[in-house]
């Protein structure tokens, strides 16, 4: 568990499952979605500052995911109260998703947040599986839902 520090207490196997998720990617390459705009180079990253000619190394893209996951990090601990409350393989799941689909997409999981929020982790899990983000990306949402339901790295 974390000390007093600024760092909420996400768990070690974050950046490594994030880098699994992602895959890398040395040049960018249109959105899988829309077939354009946002460009998306590295670990998943996207920007201003991302197009058609960029090209990223691995240590400059995983620097780029470590900086993203600490502001996501950071971001949940403020904007959801009972952050702390829940396990670092918990918060693992939510820095995970909203990784892929960006703060704001995962803070409109109303429901799913206040089912995690009461401890009903079975009910979040399925809740996760029943998302349009889950139908995206199914073998993440299946892990990540897994590991919302039982509190184990999946």
């Amino acid at each position: 568990r974390q000390q007093c520090d600024e760092r909420p207490m996400t768990t070690p196997l974050l950046i490594s499952d994030l880098k699994a998720d992602e895959g890398f990617r040395a040049r960018a390459y249109p959105d899988p979605l829309t077939g354009a705009e946002p460009w998306t180079c590295g670990y998943g990253s996207t920007g201003p500052d991302i197009g058609p000619d960029t090209v990223m190394t691995e240590p400059q893209a995983a620097e780029r995911l470590q900086v993203r996951v600490d502001s996501l990090t950071v971001s949940l601990g403020s904007t959801l109260p009972w952050w702390d409350a829940i396990s670092g393989l918990r918060q693992d799941v939510l820095v995970n998703m909203a990784y892929n689909m960006g703060l704001n997409g995962l803070l409109a999981f109303h429901n799913t947040l206040s089912m995690i929020q009461q401890g009903h982790y079975v009910s979040a899990s399925v809740a996760m599986l029943e998302s349009r983000w889950a139908k995206q990306v199914p073998a993440r949402a299946n892990r990540l839902a897994q590991q919302m339901k039982t509190g184990v790295h999946a």
